[in-house]
């Protein structure tokens, strides 16, 4: 443990861009853009498999305010893929800008320009499109192996190799195994074989999907985009449009929410497309219902469990098995889909002696999902801690009990979690924790509270990773300004998160200054350093090493140049906060002289950059609990109390954290209760408005109370792990947890809505 008391870490400080927020300044993409820019509108599909046979764009071109209509055969034929991850990457390059294939409904089959919204709204209402119709494959369960393929193109290509195969509808599949599962499943006095299923829920992110692009006076590409990943959608850029990555800016202002849906690059090639077509400005904005039918939602899957344990509760043996839905296009689907076993699993180390994963990602014509908070652990999470629930209801066991014998602890190896140690584990006190701050042995019981209503509680635990490790890269760059000031560039896109705010603490902590003298620029592939972006969980854990290490690096260069000044050598001075002292006769530099004296026959700069990865991802472990009031005569589930305890390390900033943690937990209520992706026989999500799509509002959220265990990674800044994505892991297995006690019935399938339980309570009675 790090005993040391901080000045500004670890404690609460005011976000940076706070006040620019609350007062309605603009700071979103469509409020700095300049005016006059051609509006980009696509013509969409509304079948889910089809070939273009042809499009006669007459009438729509010789709309006034037109400035271009292109269809497949106007689009460079490079095959890409718009997966925000760090080259080469796991995702698939399987498509077009344009392609005469179309794969789901929504898919681009024109890109409109024109003058103003009303033009390009008309235009693509004139577009007269004739269509050859192909059966689709919406079934995950007969996509793989399927006759019907969804990438039959020659030109399919995958920058890794992850046992992707388009001949088979497969964009994935592999088998990971530790111990002899099969034998020791023999040896159980119990085992549990259950299927579990989850929807591919929407990230609703308020400010959707919305790119400007132009050239700048220099003929280059210049993009201001909603985006967490400047540096991967340069790359994109450069591939699908066959240009130079020095040709390429893309920077990010502040976003409105992204949740991942912005880790996918969705929407930038069309207004870049567009302006290096015509040469001028293009702006995209997605509609709602855009956003909804072809946006980057989170991945199907259905998670098959087989757990074997003794009658005392010790949890043997594991096997699990995911199908996930890629849908149309393979972007994070290689890669989500290992966290749903890789980050479940390994949470019962303390008792498992084997276990077995495996998985199979499959290609089907409905809309492509991406990345979403919780990226692939929040299915595993919810299919693993369910069943685990189940087995402790079976034995008649305290669940919670259940899981102090079993659960992974400080100090021991995870083979499931790629053999890393779990250097900094409080899971133990958070659950403890939790338990004392919830009431549990109170809530837990069935309770009675008559008019057919009934109380009780349920629990889950969750972990996560801190970073993709062996390949995330962060970095910062500082220079020190005349004043005695800092200015720190970075590349990782602060998205409401408060990253800018955590990375400046972390500066003033190591340059013993204020907060407020740190000014924080990001992200600009012109100007900031190169950076993986936001996701991952990684900003805090990566980019802030990157921070703490430029500012050991600056400190040196400080210190060699006041050392200079002084005509002393650099051993011989300290670096101070507000100066540089020599340590022989107290003398003192000013951090402003030394900045000035740069500007003066210098080969010395006053600043720093530094870069860092990790060889491991050290998790965050979280306990969630929750009590519900469950009519049964109406199905109505009513939460009444979430109680969560974090162990993220060290909390950089609190109140930051805390706020994190509940906009998680209240996204997985509506994931559990609420939200849900149907689609039609045709292929058509059925929910693409906020009408449809119910999300959960401050009446559904019940009482939340957050708290944290700390723990000390000695591989993160001042003993940090990450926050961002755990948080959304627990709610989902808790509620189907209380609503089994409320009930008698499991629901292995989300969302758990009232229509659900009425009828499996009227079919169980």
């Amino acid at each position: 443990m790090d005993n040391r008391t901080y000045k500004t870490v670890g404690r609460t400080v005011r976000k940076k861009d706070a006040m620019q927020l609350l007062l309605g300044k603009p700071v979103y993409t469509h409020d700095i853009i300049p005016k006059g820019a051609l509006v980009v509108k696509l013509l969409r599909s509304p079948h889910a498999h089809a070939m273009v046979a042809s499009v006669n764009k007459k009438a729509a071109s010789a709309v006034p305010g037109v400035a271009g209509i292109y269809t497949w055969e106007d689009a460079p034929g490079n095959r890409f893929a718009i997966a925000g991850q760090t080259y080469p990457e796991a995702s698939p390059y399987d498509r077009l800008i344009i392609d005469r294939h179309i794969r789901f409904v929504g898919d681009v089959v024109a890109i409109v320009a024109a003058e103003t919204e009303a033009a390009a709204d008309k235009a693509i209402r004139l577009i007269k499109v004739n269509y050859e119709l192909l059966d689709p494959v919406l079934d995950i369960h007969t996509a793989k192996d399927n006759p019907i393929l969804v990438h039959p193109e020659e030109d399919w290509f995958p920058p890794c190799q992850v046992g992707g195969d388009p001949k088979r509808n497969l964009v994935a599949c592999e088998t990971d195994s530790h111990g002899d599962v099969d034998r020791i499943m023999e040896e159980c006095d119990i085992v549990l074989e259950h299927t579990y299923h989850t929807r591919a829920f929407n990230q609703a992110m308020m400010e959707t999907f919305r790119t400007y692009s132009e050239l700048d006076r220099y003929g280059r590409l210049h993009l201001i985009s909603s985006t967490q990943i400047v540096f991967h959608t340069r790359r994109i850029l450069s591939r699908a449009l066959g240009i130079p990555k020095s040709m390429i800016r893309v920077e990010k202002p502040r976003i409105g929410g992204g949740f991942g849906a912005k880790q996918t690059a969705v929407c930038d090639v069309y207004p870049a497309f567009v302006t290096m077509k015509t040469g001028r400005p293009a702006e995209i904005i997605y509609s709602r219902k855009e956003s909804f039918d072809a946006g980057s939602p989170r991945h199907e899957m259905e998670i098959k469990v087989k757990l074997g344990a003794d009658k005392d509760g010790r949890i043997r043996a594991l096997d699990l098995y995911t199908l996930s839905n890629t849908g149309a296009y393979g972007e994070h689907g290689p890669t989500t889909v290992g966290l749903s076993g890789h980050k479940s699993i390994p949470m019962y180390t303390g008792s498992l002696e084997a276990y077995r994963f495996a998985y199979d990602v499959v290609y089907t014509n409905t809309v492509p999902a991406g990345a979403y908070r919780g990226y692939g652990a929040t299915q595993g999470i919810f299919a693993l801690e369910s069943a685990v629930n189940e087995l402790a209801e079976k034995l008649h066991m305290d669940p919670t009990v259940m899981r102090e014998q079993n659960m992974v602890r400080e100090g021991m190896v995870m083979p499931a979690y790629y053999g890393e140690t779990a250097n900094a584990c409080a899971l133990d006190r958070c659950l403890a924790h939790c338990k004392e701050m919830f009431h549990w042995d109170e809530k837990y019981p069935v309770r009675d509270m008559g008019n057919g209503k009934v109380r009780t509680a349920g629990v889950a635990m969750a972990m996560q990773g801190s970073c993709i490790s062996g390949i995330d890269v962060g970095s910062a760059t500082i220079k020190l300004n005349e004043d005695g000031g800092y200015n720190l560039l970075i590349g990782a896109a602060d998205m409401g998160t408060g990253c800018d705010t955590i990375l400046a603490q972390m500066l003033a902590e190591n340059m013993d200054c204020s907060v407020d003298d740190v000014a924080v620029f990001g992200a600009d592939t012109d100007a900031s350093p190169y950076d993986s972006g936001s996701y991952a969980s990684s900003t805090t854990y990566i980019t802030g090493k990157a921070v703490e290490k430029a500012c050991d690096d600056l400190k040196k260069k400080l210190c060699r140049i006041a050392a200079d000044m002084l005509q002393v050598d650099p051993a011989d001075v300290q670096f101070e906060g507000k100066y540089v002292r020599c340590l022989a006769d107290d003398r003192k530099i000013p951090l402003g002289d030394i900045a000035y004296k740069t500007q003066v026959f210098s080969n010395e700069h006053a600043e720093a950059t530094a870069s860092h990865s990790s060889p491991v991802s050290p998790p965050p472990y979280m306990v969630g609990m929750v009590e519900i009031e469950l009519d049964k005569e109406t199905g109505h589930v009513e939460v009444l109390n979430v109680c969560a305890v974090v162990d993220c390390g060290i909390p950089i900033n609190p109140a930051l954290a805390t706020i994190q943690t509940e906009g998680g937990l209240v996204q997985g209520i509506g994931h559990t209760l609420m939200e849900n992706v149907t689609i039609n026989k045709k292929g058509k999500i059925i929910e693409d408005n906020f009408l449809q799509y119910k999300l959960p509002t401050r009446l559904d959220m019940g009482h939340l109370k957050v708290e944290f265990e700390q723990s000390y990674e000695p591989t993160g800044p001042f003993g940090a792990k990450s926050i961002g994505e755990i948080v959304i892991n627990t709610p989902a297995p808790a509620l189907a947890h209380a609503i089994y006690r409320a009930t008698g019935v499991w629901h292995r399938e989300l969302p758990i809505t009232p229509e659900k339980i009425l009828m499996e309570l009227l079919q169980k009675n």
